[in-house]
Formats: C-alpha cells, structure tokens, sequence
C-alpha cells in the first residue's frame, strides 16, 4: 500500500481519538462529584432568573433560596441530558451571573477511598490494653496532653456570666442518644438526612464504614467540655456522605437553635463557595460579602478537621483562612505532626492555626460501646471542646477574638519538617487557652521524625 495513504489515515484516527476523550469528558456523568439535577446560581438582577433559567435547560421555579443577595437551588430539567458540572462549566462568562457552583458531595474524613484523604479505619476495641472500655476512655491520653483537668478546676463548660452552658453543634452522621455518656448532655438537634427530629445514626456497626463517626466525635467533645451541651444534626448519610445545600441548611438551623460552637469534621478538596460565605457570616463578614438574614444576627465558633491528606493540599471549609473559623490539623502523642493530617506551609496562607491530639483517641460508639479511632476527624473535636471552655470563661469574646484566643495561647510549633518544610502552628492547651497565657509554651521538636 502506498506509504503516503498513511499519513492521512494516522491524523484521522488521532483526530477521533482525541474527539472521543473530548465527548468522553464533557459528558462527565461518572466525573461529577455532585447532586444529581441540581445547581446553585447566583444572578446580578434576580429579574434574569427566568430567562437564565431557559438557556441552561433548568426548571423555571428554584427549589428553594437562601442569602442576600439569593443563592438560588435550582433543579435541571429532566428533558436536559447535561450533568451538573457541565451546566455550570458553561455559566462562566455569562454577565448576568455572579456565580454558580454544583451542590457539591462533602465527606468524612475517616471515609476510606477517597482521592483526596488518606483515611483511616477504626475498630471496636482497637486494643484493650490501652482501653476500647469506659476505663479506656476516661484514661485517653490526650487530657494530660492539653492539660485538660487544670483547665476543669476553673469551667468545665458553663458560662461565668449566666450560669447556662455552652452549646456545642456537632454536625456529622448522628449520634446514639441512649449511650450513657451522653445522659443529661444533649439539646434537641435535627436529621437533614431523613429531615425530622430524630439525629439517630443509620447503620450498621463494621458494614457502614462510618457509622459510628458522629457518636465517637460527640464523646470527644463531651470528654473535653463536660458541663457543656451537644447539639446532634446528622448531616451524613450511613455511607458518610453529604451536600453543600444540606450543611448550610444546618449551620444556619443550629445558630437559631442557640448553639455557640460547630464542629465540622468533613470536607471536599473543591471550595463551596456558598459554604465560605455562610462562614464568614457567623461573625463579621468582611465588605461586599453575601449576607445572611437567616442567622438573625446569631454568631458562632465554627471548628474544621484539616483533612487527612498527609499534604499541604487545603481541604475545605478549614482550607479557607475565615475569622470565626480555627482549622485544626493533627498531633500525635509523640507530639509531632501525624503524617496522614493535612498542613498549610508557614511561606503560604496558614489556614490551619492550630493542631491537636488524633492519633488513636478513644471514645464512644454506638450501642453503649467505645472504640479508637485516628484523623483530623478526632482533632477537630478536641478543638471544639477547647472552645466551648473558652467561650464558658470568656462569654463576651466574639468568634473571631475567641478563635485567635486558641491559637495564640497553644504551644508554638515553628521549625522545618524533613517531608513537609517549614511549619507555623500551634497545638491547642486548654488550660493555656482558659487562662488567656500566651506564653504557653514552645516545643522545638514538633517536626522531628
């Protein structure tokens, strides 16, 4: 055959290889890590709803709004092929929106598999030796860590000022309500799962792989801030899985419900930046920022996890430096930086301000049981307790004062990590943090290995 026929032949087929990926992706029906038939749009004049509505192939009357100026929900029509992510791919550009993002799947940390997260498993009685019991509990480790019994002999959680306590939302799978632990020490919360009044965990124990997550992060708090309240709002289904739309909805839910802290231990390595508005909001937000009328003015302490990339690859919310906001990474009891917990370079945006204990923490789980389990997932929680104690001692700090507080008065950790490079952080002390002591401390081998 003549070798000139070749040529051609060879730019055809790398032509429709080439066109073949190009379907293959703006298809993305498998590669869209979102709700299906829903987005999240932002228009300049809310007169131009409608007629962007019929362009992109949505249902004319949004779902539901929220914010000022209005996010709208929007369903996609069921007569428009298009996934999600190419929708909103296609509104960049477009003058008459401001914004639009898919309502985005967020996850636990601890939920095994993920691109973005290392993950790790836990186990019922992950060793009795060091306690999978109530006697293993109330001996975990990390109290001596954070001088967590100097800190009790000054508030264990009740405001100095009224005498009530601080209240703390825990946002994640649930809870178990009947375990012991928690008799006496929960307000009513809010399933925006199943949506009712009932935050039960949906599960079973070693089939689900998270369930149980919510209940082992609430005895954490419940440890850290005994006189304090947990306030439980499942936002995680049994597979450990949420949406953007759904987690705003509890924010907003739980700081008209008189909660003062809430605790996030759950991310997406996408930023929602619904989600970063809301947050700024739960103090003082900074100008041209959109508002939320559906807060009533309330402010909250809001506590991430860090992820457990075992990077410095942000993972959000706490990937985003926001004033009421303490991103919290993890420690080990070595007191060095766990390797799988995710961490902001010091010559970066530091969007992890602290650290603290994660690394096998024993707690409750559902049925009366306890178990140990390890991530940022854990930290976070231990920084929320830290900060309804705060919150008890100092009740007039505002959010964002009340976060620096935490920050400032931890053990200074500032040196150069063989694997991660220079690192500025803090590991949280509650006592230090009670007692307003800036001069808490420094550890100079938080980066040894």
């Amino acid at each position: 055959m003549d070798k000139r026929f070749y040529k051609p032949l060879a730019w055809i087929l790398l032509i429709l290889f080439f066109g073949f990926l190009l379907v293959g992706e703006s298809s993305g029906q498998t590669a869209c890590d979102a709700i299906p038939k829903q987005i999240i749009v932002d228009v300049i004049n809310q007169s131009d709803i409608a007629a962007v509505a019929t362009q992109y192939g949505l249902e004319a009357t949004p779902i539901d709004q929220i914010g000022s100026p209005p996010s709208y929900r929007m369903r996609i029509r069921d007569d428009n092929p298009q996934n999600p992510c190419a929708i909103q791919a296609a509104m960049q550009g477009d003058a008459r929106i401001a914004k639009s993002e898919v309502n985005r799947r967020l996850s636990s940390f601890e939920l095994e598999g993920l691109p973005w997260t290392i993950g790790h498993s836990w186990a019922i009685g992950h060793s009795w030796a060091i306690g999978g019991s109530v006697k293993g509990y109330m001996r975990n480790w990390f109290p001596a860590t954070i001088r967590l019994a100097q800190a009790h002999q000054i508030n264990r959680g009740t405001r100095v000022d009224n005498g009530q306590p601080v209240v703390v939302a825990v946002l994640d799978t649930g809870i178990d309500p009947d375990h012991p632990q928690f008799a006496g020490r929960l307000v009513p919360g809010w399933d925006f799962v199943s949506n009712d009044n009932d935050p039960r965990e949906v599960g079973v124990l070693r089939q689900n792989p998270v369930y149980g997550h919510g209940t082992h992060v609430s005895g954490i708090i419940a440890l850290t801030a005994p006189e304090a309240k947990i306030m439980p709002i499942r936002v995680l289904d049994q597979n450990g899985e949420g949406d953007l739309w759904r987690v705003v909805a509890a924010i907003i839910w739980a700081a008209n419900h008189g909660a003062d802290v809430v605790n996030i231990s759950f991310g997406y390595n996408v930023e929602p930046l619904l989600l970063k508005n809301l947050l700024h909001n739960c103090d003082v937000p900074p100008p041209g920022t959109q508002l939320f009328p559906e807060l009533n003015g309330n402010k909250l302490v809001v506590v991430s996890g860090a992820g457990n990339g075992g990077n410095a690859n942000p993972v959000f919310p706490a990937g985003t430096r926001i004033d009421p906001q303490l991103g919290v990474g993890a420690s080990t009891r070595l007191e060095h930086l766990a390797t799988f917990s995710t961490m902001s370079p010091e010559n970066g945006t530091r969007f992890i301000q602290a650290v603290a204990p994660g690394e096998n923490i024993v707690s409750t789980l559902p049925g009366g049981r306890y178990g140990m389990w390890t991530g940022t997932s854990m930290a976070a929680p231990i920084g929320a307790g830290i900060a309804a104690l705060t919150k008890a001692q100092f009740p007039a700090l505002t959010p964002h004062l009340l976060v620096e507080q935490i920050a400032a008065t931890g053990i200074e950790w500032r040196c150069i990590h063989p694997t991660r490079g220079p690192i500025r952080t803090n590991r949280v002390d509650a006592f230090c943090s009670i007692t307003n002591n800036t001069a808490c401390g420094v550890n100079p081998d938080a980066c040894s290995q």
